[in-house]
């Protein structure tokens, strides 16, 4: 089984992807745009061999250049799950006849238009929502949606350039600071909770599902530097609070045509019950919730991706045991991180409940929480209880302070 690999490295949980192909026995064929020696050494070790093009991003010459290489391998699968690239892979995929997901459906999972568009086809409640490409279509459009309304780019990933929108005044303001993007997708702000759900497919059948919790919604954590954000995976996904959630996500999949491999959706759920779709991607989640699927469920899912992908199968048990917790840490200040206090509190009160406590070397640089969710330092705890496992991650809000001070 020959698997080429676009991304082996980066995003850094990429490199564990690469370890579970290696594992299922693929040979991994690389592909990214740094020289070999500034792979980690351990994807090195489980790389067959190594393909350096110019830039991935730069989709027609990559695509070009990889297919070029590929067709003297002759690679059974084509994969990647950096969003940025998953329609590279797609176009890869077609040039050479290799099965999986092709454009057109890859387009309809990075397209939020589109997507959109597809789901509301299959009868799905999505936000009423307009593709824009000049300020006047902006106004129209939020005057016609209805205020408030959420501005997102075509194509993103996570919460970049993502904004709450209150009135026409904000929404000059926001339109100004993504001038730098040729198009926008503005689309109605869904009042409610928000939620993932994730899942691993076979031939477009989920074999693997799970549905995770943003404690406060993602779009709110951005608008305040001193939030922590949690994100919590939940024990039972398939409990009746969830089902629709669970239900709604299969049938997006179904709608938008996914093969083989993870998906990764949002979706909200309003104060009267409604379900109400967000978007997708194909490809897994990132900010640690892999890792979070992983611990509540006593399975390696990089493993069980790639025995997917490779061999259209998924040998795991996910035992639903726990809730896994992830806190994300800010730091107090500006410049570089000075000093860190609680995390032997930590350690000592909540014992093997206690999974990651981290926090940035002393004299690097804080990140810039506008734009990373792992933001400066991270926390990860378990139980089997909701609430036990919500009252760990309010201690570590309280217990872990990270500090940072101009050099």
């Amino acid at each position: 089984m020959k698997v080429l690999f676009i991304s082996p490295h980066f995003p850094a949980e990429m490199q564990r992807f690469t370890r579970g192909l290696a594992e299922v026995g693929a040979q991994v064929y690389g592909v990214s745009d740094v020289p070999p020696g500034q792979l980690p050494a351990q994807v090195r070790e489980q790389l067959h061999d190594y393909l350096q093009v110019p830039s991935l991003l730069d989709e027609d010459d990559a695509t070009r250049r990889i297919v070029e290489a590929a067709r003297r391998i002759a690679p059974d699968r084509v994969e990647c799950l950096w969003e940025p690239c998953v329609v590279l892979a797609a176009r890869v995929r077609e040039a050479l006849g290799v099965s999986g997901m092709g454009p057109q459906a890859a387009i309809g999972f990075r397209d939020k238009p589109i997507m959109k568009q597809r789901v509301l086809a299959a009868g799905l409640r999505v936000p009423r929502f307009s593709r824009i490409r000049t300020r006047h279509e902006a106004y129209v459009a939020a005057e016609e949606i209805g205020y408030p309304v959420c501005v997102k780019p075509i194509a993103g990933a996570g919460s970049t350039d993502t904004h709450r929108v209150a009135d026409a005044g904000e929404l000059g303001a926001v339109l100004s600071a993504v001038d730098h993007l040729a198009e926008i997708n503005l689309e109605e702000f869904v009042e409610g909770e928000e939620f993932t759900y994730d899942a691993i497919c076979v031939d477009g059948t989920p074999v693997f599902e799970s549905v995770a919790q943003y404690h406060p919604r993602p779009l709110e954590s951005r608008r305040f530097g001193w939030i922590s954000p949690v994100q919590i995976v939940i024990r039972d996904p398939y409990q009746p609070a969830l089902m629709p959630g669970i239900l709604l996500g299969r049938q997006v999949l179904r709608a938008l045509g996914m093969t083989t491999g993870f998906s990764h959706m949002e979706w909200y759920k309003r104060p009267d019950g409604e379900v109400v779709f967000g978007e997708i991607a194909a490809r897994a989640p990132g900010g640690k919730l892999v890792d979070q699927m992983c611990w509540a469920n006593d399975i390696d899912l990089y493993r069980e991706w790639a025995r997917a992908v490779c061999w259209h199968s998924f040998a795991a048990t996910p035992r639903r045991r726990y809730h896994v917790g992830a806190l994300f840490k800010r730091a107090e200040g500006e410049g570089r991180i000075v000093r860190v206090d609680g995390l032997e509190e930590l350690r000592a009160r909540l014992g093997p409940a206690l999974l990651e406590a981290e926090a940035l070397p002393l004299g690097q640089p804080r990140h810039d929480w506008r734009v990373s969710r792992r933001s400066d330092g991270h926390v990860v705890v378990r139980d089997p209880d909701h609430e036990a496992c919500m009252e760990m991650l309010r201690f570590a809000i309280k217990t872990l302070r990270i500090h940072a001070s101009p050099p």
